[in-house]
């Protein structure tokens, strides 16, 4: 599956974010839990360059908390200081004020140095589409002050908030990169719901996913859909699911694609338990888990 997405709005999104960085102390790059490295976009490491970098792993309650784990100790290794956290309950969220004036603390003491007047530090936050920029922004402000949902690109313009006289924090949109050249992060970001639906075929990125699944949680799908045992490949797990939801069409065969999107619409909600779309390993694998092949 090859995607290709870059709107304009994006590619005004990335000149933007180039030309307010002089004006940041610290970035926050927001991540899925479920996705680390697939969610991360390679060109912020090259607009962002030297400045100051905290990694939250978001949407941390329907991650893995064992493989989120692994993640942390991943990044930290690559002295990228990392933290889980939910933004819609809010947990770990607390924690970022904190870290964010000890990045900022080379800063602050150069402008006490040069006698400078203290102002509040200023904080980017990047990340790609429906990772939860808005919903983690609403809740530092304690107020509904940037706009949510659960499609990709929701935010359209770069706006500041103030949190009381310490931080301001710089929204952004989410910035796309314009080709996924390796298809298996383009089947973990549609997995997630990353990608507008309309761009993705829901069976062979449901595929991927069942594929994972079996591999990793293959309880969760025998407990999820009631089955006695797990089917002997993906297309009969498909097949399967399709049966227990009535996902048929006439002469009472598999409505492929039906199955498929109300597979993901479980996955992405959480009603598979909390599961993790990649490990560290995954990107060491010559052959990784969940690989498309011909599906007829």
């Amino acid at each position: 599956m090859t995607i290709q997405w870059f709107p304009g709005h994006m590619a005004k999104a990335r000149r933007q974010v180039t030309e307010k960085l002089k004006q940041i102390d610290v970035v926050i790059e927001l991540l899925d839990s479920r996705l680390p490295l697939s969610s991360r976009n390679p060109m912020i490491d090259e607009i962002v360059s030297e400045k100051p970098r905290l990694l939250l792993l978001n949407k941390a309650d329907l991650a893995d908390e064992k493989v989120t784990e692994e993640w942390v100790r991943y990044f930290r290794e690559q002295n990228l200081r990392t933290l889980p956290i939910d933004a819609l309950s809010g947990k770990g969220v607390n924690k970022l004020p904190e870290v964010c004036k000890e990045l900022a603390a080379d800063m602050l003491a150069k402008r006490t140095e040069r006698g400078m007047q203290a102002r509040a530090i200023r904080i980017m936050i990047l990340g790609i589409p429906n990772v939860g920029k808005s919903s983690l922004i609403n809740r530092l402000a304690k107020r509904a002050v940037a706009q949510t949902g659960d499609r990709p690109a929701v935010t359209k313009a770069q706006q500041w908030v103030k949190m009381g006289d310490t931080l301001e924090l710089l929204d952004t949109p989410g910035i796309l990169w314009p080709k996924f050249e390796d298809q298996m992060v383009g089947l973990r970001l549609a997995a997630s719901g990353a990608i507008k639906d309309e761009l993705i075929d829901f069976t062979e990125v449901a595929l991927f996913a069942i594929t994972y699944m079996m591999h990793y949680y293959p309880e969760r799908l025998i407990e999820r859909f009631k089955l006695k045992e797990l089917p002997a490949d993906r297309v009969e797990m498909l097949e399967s699911i399709g049966k227990k939801r009535g996902c048929l069409i006439a002469g009472g065969e598999i409505d492929y694609d039906k199955a498929a999107e109300l597979f993901l619409r479980e996955l992405r909600s959480g009603k598979l338990g909390t599961v993790t779309l990649e490990r560290p390993v995954d990107w060491q694998m010559e052959e990784p888990i969940g690989k498309p092949i011909a599906f007829s």
